[in-house]
């Protein structure tokens, strides 16, 4: 069955995951070399930004890359660094013949200027927007559009949407498919922020306790205008806070820090993950979020995912924008 370059896009999507967050400034790109139909390199990008993927590609690739086509989940960068040569003009030299990009990059340095360098060379360039491509980035993108990280704020709640029994005992409502998915989202993160109150009462660890994954544990914010334990950073305000390079925020604790983020129009996703169990006068999962009309509740949220983690349900909802 031949491939489509949509496939094609979706399948370098898809490998670009695996250098998330570790690419960090960087965003995770990932870049597939097709020749006759057969895959002949590979890459994303790797630890600290570097090499780039489209770099690891062509290095697998070798002189077979002359001819083939390149598709690039993010336009080939175009300017010089000291780490490394431009993408475009390694891929220009290579003689490839075409280059599918399935997002512009909006970086100034390069934003056009990487499909331009490839097309004064003759090189084939077509940029063909692809919604996997941009789900694969959406770090990168919200960064430099917002100026801050994608945010993601996970809630694991009874039926009846509460957090926790009435004197704060919430361990364990959701069953381990749940928390092992939890876990693996920790993985793809930057950091993982809680509120002042869960740090102070539950001293949680927020790392990843999935096998050979021990090393991605994300770095430990606590949203508080005091002070924090070594470690930790603190967030005093989820509007302007120093997020640093992060491209990629959790928010796992505290229906303090949830209304906080909610309440400041800072959370891109939800991931809802619902125990068959009801609590009755337990903890609520959000405090005030500063809404003043129900008709403004509609049309914020967007039902992208819906699965089945053992006995548990995981409803996952991106923000309109």
């Amino acid at each position: 069955m031949a491939f489509s370059d949509v496939d094609w896009l979706d399948a370098a999507a898809a490998l670009a995951g695996r250098g998330r967050p570790l690419s960090r400034p960087n965003p995770a790109v990932g870049a597939l070399i097709v020749k006759q139909g057969r895959v002949i390199g590979r890459g994303w990008t790797r630890a600290g930004g570097r090499p780039h993927a489209e770099a690891e590609a062509l290095a697998q690739a070798g002189e077979a890359a002359f001819g083939a086509t390149a598709y690039v989940t993010l336009e080939p960068c175009a300017h010089e660094s000291q780490r490394g040569p431009a993408c475009a003009h390694s891929l220009r030299e290579a003689g490839l013949a075409r280059v599918v990009i399935g997002c512009e990059d909006p970086d100034p340095r390069t934003a056009g200027a990487g499909i331009a360098m490839l097309r004064e060379a003759g090189v084939a360039a077509e940029l063909l927007p692809s919604p996997a491509a941009l789900h694969s980035l959406e770090g990168y993108l919200v960064r430099a559009r917002f100026g801050r990280p994608h945010t993601t704020l996970k809630l694991a709640t009874s039926l009846d949407g509460c957090i926790a029994m009435a004197d704060g005992t919430s361990q364990w409502i959701t069953g381990p498919e749940a928390r092992a998915h939890g876990h693996a989202i920790r993985a793809r993160s930057d950091a993982i922020l809680v509120g002042g109150e869960t740090l102070r009462a539950d001293s949680p660890r927020l790392d990843v306790r999935l096998p050979g994954l021990e090393d991605r544990s994300p770095a430990r914010w606590v949203l508080t205008r005091g002070s924090a334990p070594d470690g930790w950073q603190t967030i005093a305000d989820p509007a302007s806070g120093d997020f640093g390079d992060a491209q990629y925020l959790l928010i796992e604790g505290g229906a303090g820090a949830a209304a906080a983020f909610l309440g400041a129009d800072r959370v891109d996703r939800l991931l809802l993950y619902r125990a068959p169990i009801l609590i009755g006068a337990g903890r609520h999962g959000l405090g005030d979020i500063g809404l003043t009309s129900l008709g403004n509740a509609h049309g914020r949220w967007r039902l992208t995912d819906r699965r089945q983690l053992g006995s548990d349900t995981l409803d996952v909802y991106d923000r309109i924008r």
